[in-house]
């Protein structure tokens, strides 16, 4: 028991990425890691990007209603200028920010930094998303976790999109978006196509 207490206190630099569809626990897993990081009585601050106003303008809640404090920014090179001092960074919905995150995580970590990222590994049309691609290739641990698919109660594969637009970036819940296994995806393409 002592051991995982010290090993949470004094873990050296980190790149941890959590990533999955929509509804797949993403956001709450990051509140999970950086609260128990508070407890631990490390120095925390979390990052959003800007245009995720969905729940808040400044809070990083979950689906489930869970939040903690954040910072919004525009930039991921923000986050070097507002990280000083810090012990641990968590960045969610990290798939809408530019892709100089990845020298940032980078940076952050190999200076002693335990970085904690989630988002979307890929978009609607299941394309990879983002710098998440690339945060996953560098990082030291990434978790991948999954909703569960709405039609047939398998492991969801991507957000499937229920409205029809064709922009990449579509903040959106339940009435936008439904997490699908890979053949219930495929399903759902091809009666999309009649």
């Amino acid at each position: 028991m002592m051991e995982n207490l010290i090993g949470e206190a004094h873990r050296p630099g980190r790149i941890e990425v959590v990533c999955g569809s929509m509804f797949s626990g993403k956001t709450e897993e990051l509140i999970r890691r950086m609260k128990r990081a508070k407890f631990a009585k490390q120095r925390v601050e979390i990052f959003k990007p800007t245009v995720d106003t969905r729940y808040s303008d400044e809070d990083v809640v979950s689906h489930d209603q869970n939040a903690i404090h954040s910072t919004p920014i525009d930039a991921s090179g923000a986050i070097l200028l507002l990280a000083s001092d810090i012990d641990v960074v968590g960045i969610d919905e990290a798939q809408f920010l530019d892709d100089g995150l990845v020298d940032v995580c980078n940076e952050l970590a190999n200076k002693g930094v335990r970085v904690i990222i989630a988002g979307l590994d890929m978009d609607y049309k299941g394309v990879p998303f983002g710098p998440i691609p690339a945060l996953c290739a560098i990082a030291d641990e990434v978790t991948k976790v999954h909703a569960i698919c709405v039609r047939c109660g398998a492991l969801a594969y991507v957000s499937h999109r229920l409205v029809n637009n064709d922009h990449r970036v579509l903040l959106g819940e339940k009435e936008e978006y439904e997490p699908l296994c890979r053949d219930c995806y495929q399903k759902a393409l091809k009666e999309e196509r009649k």
